[in-house]
C-alpha cells in the first residue's frame, strides 16, 4: 500500500455556491475519490476537511450530501485545532481579511479566493503577516488552468503569434434583476453594492490580473470607465433595491514593452461571441481566440483579405478560416489542478507562485482601475515589493 500523509483543511464559506461545486465537489472530493495527491516520492496527499459556516442546517445538509461528517459553526475551534493545518476561505470578499488575519495568527497555512481584500493595502498586509508567519499561502487563479488558457500560452510559448500586438478580452453575460420570479438573478444581490463589497470591478479585475501577468507580461498602467448601467434590482426575497456598484467596465491596460490590453466586463451585455470569456491574440504571424474551453487560431497565410464596401453585401465569412487548437485533449478541473498544486507546496514544499502577494497585485489593479475611472486618467501601477 502507498503510504499516505493527511492535511486538515479548514474550509470556511463552502456552503456557497463557488465553495461547495468547485472547491468541495470538484476539487477536494475529487481528489480523495482519487486516493490523493501522488508526489514524487509516491506518498499521497490526503485532504481532510473541516466544513466551517455560520447556518448549522446548511452545514449539516452538505455533511450528509458529502460524507464529511466533521463540520462546525465556530471558526475559533476549528483554528484551535493542530490535526487542520490549512485554512480555506470561500466567504464573501468583505468577511475574507478578518478571517485570514486570525488564521495566519493561528500559524496555519493559507489558501483563498479572491479578493483577498476589499483593498490593496489590506490586501499586502496580508501578504506581510504570512510571510512574517513563516506559514505557506496561495490565492485561487483558477482561470490558468481552464483548457482555452492553457491552449492560448502554449501558442505563445511555441512562438505562434511572432510579435504580439495586442490582447482583447470580451467578458460578461446578462444578469437578470430579479425583478420576474420566473428569471431570477443568477449572481447574488451582494454583488451590485457597493457598501457589501460588491463591483464587477473588485470582482473581475483582479482575473485579469493574474492573466495577463502570467500569460504576457506585467501590468504598468490602466485606464478605465465603470458604469453603472441597471440602477435597480431585486434581493433574493424579492425586494427591490438601489444598485450603487459597477455593473460594467471598459479598461486599456499597458504591458511590458509596450503591449496593449483591452477588456470589456459586463453583466449587462448579451452574447454573441464563442463563450462568457473570449480573448483576442493578435500577432504579426497569426491570432488566436481562446474562450474557457476551446481555442482557436488563423495563421497569417489564412488570413482573408478584407476590402472596405459598404454598399455590397460582405462576401467574406470571417468565421471561416480558424483551426481548433488541440481540439478533443482532456483537461482536469481548472480548480482541481491548482489544489492539487497547493497541496504538494504544502506537503513537499513545491514551488507556488500564486501566493499572497499575486492576490494583492489583483486587489491593486481593481483599486486603480477604479481610481482611473473617477479621476478620468492614465493610472501607473506601482510594484508591490516583496
Amino acid at each position: 500500500m502507498p503510504k499516505t500523509q493527511r492535511i486538515g483543511i479548514i474550509m470556511n464559506g463552502v456552503t456557497g455556491r463557488m465553495g461547495t461545486n468547485q472547491h468541495l465537489g470538484r476539487s477536494i472530493l475529487a481528489i480523495r475519490a482519487e486516493g490523493g495527491v501522488k508526489t514524487e516520492s509516491g506518498t499521497r496527499i490526503i485532504p481532510d476537511p473541516i466544513l466551517v459556516g455560520r447556518n448549522p442546517d446548511k452545514l449539516m445538509a452538505l455533511g450528509r450530501e458529502t460524507g464529511i461528517a466533521t463540520w462546525t459553526t465556530s471558526l475559533d475551534e476549528a483554528l484551535a485545532d493542530p490535526a487542520y493545518t490549512v485554512y480555506f476561505d470561500a466567504l464573501a470578499t468583505s468577511l475574507r481579511a478578518p478571517n485570514v488575519r486570525k488564521a495566519l495568527a493561528a500559524g496555519k497555512h493559507v489558501y483563498c479566493e479572491k479578493p483577498t481584500a476589499l483593498t490593496a493595502d489590506e490586501a499586502y498586509e496580508l501578504y506581510a503577516l504570512a510571510r512574517q508567519a513563516g506559514v505557506k499561502h496561495g490565492v485561487v487563479e483558477d482561470k490558468l488552468w481552464l483548457p482555452g488558457l492553457v491552449k492560448l500560452k502554449r501558442l505563445i510559448e511555441d512562438g505562434f503569434f511572432g510579435r504580439i500586438l495586442a490582447v482583447k478580452g470580451d467578458f460578461g453575460y446578462w444578469v437578470f434583476t430579479g425583478e420576474e420570479p420566473s428569471q431570477p438573478a443568477q449572481r447574488p444581490s451582494w454583488n451590485y453594492r457597493r457598501e457589501d463589497g460588491g463591483s464587477i470591478i473588485a470582482d473581475m479585475f483582479c482575473h485579469w490580473r493574474y492573466i495577463l501577468d502570467n500569460l504576457f507580461g506585467q501590468v504598468r498602467s490602466v485606464c478605465c470607465l465603470g458604469a453603472t448601467h441597471v440602477p435597480r434590482r431585486w434581493d433574493e426575497t424579492g425586494r427591490p433595491y438601489d444598485a450603487t456598484a459597477d455593473d460594467a467596465a471598459y479598461a486599456l491596460c499597458e504591458l511590458d514593452g509596450g503591449l496593449v490590453a483591452q477588456f470589456n466586463s459586463s453583466w449587462c451585455t448579451r452574447v454573441r461571441r464563442d463563450d462568457l470569456l473570449a480573448i483576442q491574440v493578435d500577432g504579426t504571424l497569426g491570432s488566436a481566440v481562446a474562450g474557457l474551453r476551446e481555442c482557436l487560431t488563423q495563421r497569417l497565410a489564412d488570413t482573408p483579405r478584407p476590402v472596405w464596401n459598404p454598399d455590397v453585401a460582405q462576401p467574406i465569412d470571417f468565421f471561416e478560416n480558424w483551426e481548433p487548437y488541440a481540439a478533443g485533449e482532456s483537461f482536469d478541473n481548472a480548480f482541481k489542478r491548482q489544489w492539487e498544486l497547493f497541496l504538494r507546496h504544502v506537503a513537499c514544499d513545491e514551488p507556488f507562485p500564486w501566493n499572497l502577494l499575486e492576490g494583492a497585485k489583483g486587489v491593486q489593479l481593481a483599486e486603480l482601475a477604479l481610481e482611473s475611472w473617477h479621476t478620468r486618467s492614465w493610472i501607473k501601477i506601482p510594484q508591490l515589493h516583496r
